[in-house]
């Protein structure tokens, strides 16, 4: 199952896209939508969407992994962080691939085994189940590739009681 994992937002669109095969996870590819600061806003959701587009054409995922948005001050940043997300979805959409969304409380538990671990330790225990030779960089790119790891082992857990349900 090739999955894809993102880290939405409108000046930042992390992605991570890995393989998994049999209980492991392989790393694909990996990188980061970008667009400038003094960039129209509705330039900056077009671009986000066309580049989603051919990220989705490039790697064909079969799912998607995404961190859910959660939001306690800045609303302003809230909206466009939102109008951002949908257009980064809308490929997929468009593409009949499932959407799967993780809290950042999640991707740490899944990743880590402790809620509040560390960004750093999310990073570093990214990189060591991939067998990276160095932490993934930018930061954004680095949590989405956590999401697309997250959601490999949700799969794998969903399996799992299936077949339990079944005997």
């Amino acid at each position: 199952m090739r999955i894809l994992g993102i880290d939405p937002g409108y000046a930042i669109v992390g992605y991570g896209v890995v393989d998994y095969i049999r209980g492991q996870c392989k790393l694909v590819g990996y990188g980061a939508v970008t667009t400038p600061a003094g960039m129209d806003f509705s330039a900056r959701l077009k671009s986000i969407y066309l580049d989603m587009t051919q990220i989705i054409k490039k790697y064909q995922p079969d799912e998607m992994g995404i961190e859910k948005l959660f939001f306690n001050t800045n609303e302003k940043t809230a909206i466009d962080v939102a109008q951002a997300r949908g257009v980064t979805v809308l490929p997929a959409i468009l593409e009949g691939i499932p959407i799967y969304e993780y809290t950042p409380l999640q991707v740490k538990c899944s990743i880590v085994g402790y809620g509040r671990a560390e960004k750093k330790q999310v990073q570093e225990m990214t990189r060591t189940m991939l067998k990276l030779p160095h932490i993934i960089k930018p930061d954004d790119t680095a949590d989405a590739v956590a999401i697309a790891i997250t959601h490999a082992l949700s799969v794998n857990t969903r399996k799992v009681l299936g077949k339990l349900e079944q005997s």
